[in-house]
């Protein structure tokens, strides 16, 4: 394994690089020659270190170079792009630190270059005169991030707001008058512009005494000598996040009877959880602040009149198990102004948003009546909405990426031509770019969805310099070192999912349907295949049938791994088993897959294949019996941003196989608390899972540790009432930073409002709006049930002065835009 020790990230590998070719320039002349010899191309990390091998043929002279500083540094390099005689480098030494340089094949001199100049190499391979074109689109997001303070170490990566509070403490303790922005902050609060005073204190500093104390010691210590730990302590206290926004538009958004519908999966669930996790901490901290406020979080999704027995024909519906949240539903907009009946894929969706931003904005007002106080955004269309809305009224925007496609799709961005008509993506990349960078903070699951690992680029550290050649070259697109970024963990509902060995709680009421679903030999359009021998345990997975997803890949290493098939049985849920009744085309192409290996392998007797299934409470009980059996549960994603199914086998106390590739990795500790597994080394997999049948064969007791230790991992990390008092802090403290450095973010809105007016309204107008002809020839509509008119109540605005502090800014909206 190479090895970089002695470097630092402060030294220039285009300074260092030199020396080292020249100690080895023998072998690295014969390397960077091969590396030429075919001409032009682009070379990955892998092929980068195959023609390394191959330039010696002395085994102590490949181990000198593999260890050495060149064989670091070519293993530290994602990509290289070869135009002979030049050889340049993509290389990232650490998360999120990249540099580029261009080598001479012939004479290996060595030459630092800027990430532009790079992507312009790279564009020569797809699109020459694009590439040469001095006036070719490109955009630079970085330029307008000069004087915004960034994070330094890789390890500090996703602790953005540990580091605003750090900035903000040595920013406001430097002078006393540079405490007035805190201090005008904070006397503009206010919720529907009311302020009410008793016994000389404003309504928010505690429920009692002892509260009251503990706020004014909080904002005491911030006044005097601020710290990071007091001011994170202190905003976490500050009621300012009463009313909050949430958009997840695309696939079908509902409570019931729509998981396994297009487009529709973990998203959702996420979202409903997050909600009741939301309110209950609001509620608790408005009951703390002794304020008598109600608070209100709106889910805003698509209406679709065509809702295929589900409810998203209904405009506002209440959300289960809370007391003052709500799903709104805001319809899609033909071009004559008409509702669109029937469902749109994610990927054809951009033409309809800026409309129903619009249309949303005015719902929005109308229902909490007034501005929320905070907006989260999920998904690339979710996010780019909550960016239009957020600008428009001026308000805390949080953003939730979920997946980012790019990351998906190999080369998806050069490539983006050929996969344009069945994708989209240039819509797609450049709504994540506008989102990403209006957004005030952004909220990911793990440190690797943000940067990856040491071997492999994070989902967002991927758009850091990235081109789609022929429409726009993103020389800085987003930095992982910006302080917006923060992880905040998710969980499951534990009242849903709960270990298998509570007797207590379990749903037997249940198994007979559950006995029917695995276990019958009928075939029908709910399941297909069975299995023959009852008693072996069960391997377990369930996800969306897409690509990415892989169950069609488990179910080949499956069929190929004759150990595991006499070890264990096979089930597998997700989505349809007919072809002709998915209108998804990843998902028709994964059916046929799955019908054809399911032949191939002669799986039936082995192997049962359940359609998707939407009761959670009876998934979460399939979970618990799928343990009964002594099985496992396996998510083999090509790529999984967090994975919600992880956590919800682990809660049910099911021993977990999980990919390596994304955020599963950090929520297992590999053969600690389950195992990870690489979804590209299918044999290398099948035959780990069968190796832990066989020793927990050998020895049950093995089973029963790998199951306890999962769910100690849950514990310890993955609860809702973690997630919801970092995000609510995150809306608090974010809602101030974004009143710095006004200057400097309006001219980088302005640049975003820009680039979305003249390049992204450009690419949605020239998507064809999906299926348009077929809705005006559609069957009629499910009825559309409008929302119950609400009474509207009077506000009044209170002006309020202090005797203290001296002059103040007049009591205003906490909403105002501060840009």
């Amino acid at each position: 394994m190479a090895s970089g020790s002695g470097l630092k990230r402060s030294d220039s590998i285009a300074d260092m690089m030199p020396e080292a070719l020249r100690q080895s320039r023998y072998q690295m002349k014969r390397c960077f020659s091969r590396y030429v010899s075919k001409g032009r191309r682009l070379m990955k990390k892998q092929q980068l270190m195959e023609e390394l091998e191959k330039s010696t043929d002395d085994k102590l002279d490949k181990d000198k170079l593999a260890q050495g500083f060149l064989g670091y540094v070519i293993s530290s390099t994602q990509e290289a792009v070869v135009l002979p005689p030049f050889v340049a480098f993509a290389v990232r030494m650490n998360p999120g630190v990249w540099e580029y340089i261009k080598v001479h094949s012939a004479d290996l001199s060595v030459e630092q270059i800027t990430p532009s100049d790079y992507l312009k190499w790279k564009e020569t391979l797809y699109d020459e005169e694009w590439a040469h074109d001095d006036n070719s689109l490109e955009v630079d997001f970085g330029a307008l991030d000069l004087s915004m303070p960034h994070l330094t170490l890789p390890s500090s990566i996703g602790n953005g707001m540990q580091f605003v509070s750090r900035f903000m403490s040595s920013k406001l303790s430097d002078k006393p008058e540079k405490l007035k922005p805190l201090l005008d902050y904070l006397l503009a609060l206010n919720y529907r512009g009311e302020w009410f005073q008793e016994w000389g204190l404003e309504k928010g500093w505690g429920d009692s005494a002892e509260a009251c104390r503990e706020t004014l010691n909080c904002l005491s210590e911030v006044l005097q000598a601020s710290d990071p730990i007091n001011m994170e302590k202190f905003f976490s206290r500050v009621p300012s996040v009463f009313n909050i926004v949430i958009f997840s538009i695309h696939g079908y958004f509902g409570q019931e009877k729509v998981l396994g519908m297009p487009d529709t999966g973990g998203q959702v669930v996420y979202i409903l959880d997050q909600v009741r996790a939301l309110e209950e901490e609001m509620l608790q901290r408005i009951r703390q602040q002794g304020l008598n406020v109600t608070p209100k979080i709106l889910v805003l999704t698509r209406l679709i009149p065509e809702a295929k027995g589900t409810k998203c024909n209904v405009e506002l519906e209440p959300i289960e198990d809370t007391k003052h949240s709500s799903i709104l539903r805001v319809p899609f907009k033909t071009e004559d102004g008409n509702d669109l009946h029937h469902w749109v894929s994610r990927f054809d969706i951009y033409p309809y948003l800026e409309r129903y931003a619009e249309d949303s904005s005015a719902k929005i007002l109308d229902i909490l009546q007034g501005k929320p106080d905070l907006v989260i955004g999920n998904y690339t269309d979710g996010n780019l909405v909550a960016s239009l809305v957020s600008t428009k009224l001026g308000v805390t925007q949080g953003t939730i990426a979920h997946a980012l496609e790019k990351t998906k799709y190999e080369d998806s961005d050069v490539k983006w031509r050929e996969m344009d008509q069945k994708y989209h993506f240039s819509c797609q990349f450049t709504a994540d770019m506008i989102a990403m960078n209006t957004s005030d903070f952004i909220i990911a699951s793990t440190y690797q969805e943000i940067a990856g690992s040491k071997e492999k680029p994070g989902q967002y550290e991927s758009h850091y310099a990235f081109t789609m050649p022929g429409l726009c070259r993103f020389a800085i697109g987003i930095n992982v070192f910006d302080p917006k970024f923060n992880i905040a963990a998710p969980g499951a509902d534990q009242s849903v999912y709960f270990p298998f060995t509570q007797k207590q709680k379990r749903l037997t009421d249940l198994h007979p349907q559950i006995e029917e679903l695995v276990y019958s030999k009928e075939e029908n359009d709910e399941h297909i295949g069975y299995l023959e021998d009852r008693g072996k345990p069960i391997i377990f997975s369930m996800a969306r049938l897409d690509k990415v997803k892989n169950i069609t890949g488990l179910v080949e290493w499956y069929g190929q791994n004759k150990r595991l098939r006499d070890l264990v049985n096979l089930v597998v849920v997700g989505g349809l088993l007919d072809p002709s009744q998915s209108k998804d085309r990843e998902e028709i192409e994964e059916i046929n897959k799955m019908h054809s290996l399911i032949d191939k392998y002669q799986l039936k007797g082995q192997m049962r294949w359940i359609k998707a299934q939407t009761d959670r409470v009876r998934n979460g009980e399939l979970y618990r019996c799928i343990a009964d059996t002594k099985g496992a549960f396996v998510q083999p994603a090509l790529y999984e941003a967090f994975g919600l199914t992880v956590i919800e086998a682990m809660n049910c106390g099911l021993p977990t196989f999980a990919t390596n590739q994304g955020g599963p990795a950090e929520i297992i500790v590999n053969e600690v608390s389950g195992f990870h597994i690489n979804p590209l080394a299918g044999m290398e997999a099948s035959n780990k899972i069968a190796e832990f049948f066989q020793k927990c064969k050998e020895d049950p007791m093995y089973w029963n540790k790998m199951s306890t230790a999962g769910l100690q991992r849950i514990y310890e990390c993955y609860t809702w009432q973690i997630y919801a008092t970092r995000v609510l802090n995150m809306g608090s403290m974010y809602g101030f930073w974004r009143t710095l450095n006004k200057e400097e973010r309006q001219a980088k809105q302005r640049y975003l409002q820009m680039f979305y007016n003249l390049q992204f309204r450009k690419l949605a107008k020239t998507l064809a709006k999906q299926g348009e002809q077929l809705a005006a020839k559609s069957t009629m509509p499910d009825r559309i049930v409008p929302r119950p008119k609400e009474r509207r109540t009077q506000t009044r605005i209170q002006r309020i002065a202090s005797n203290l502090l001296g002059p103040v800014l007049p009591a205003s909206n906490l909403s105002t835009d501060a840009a």
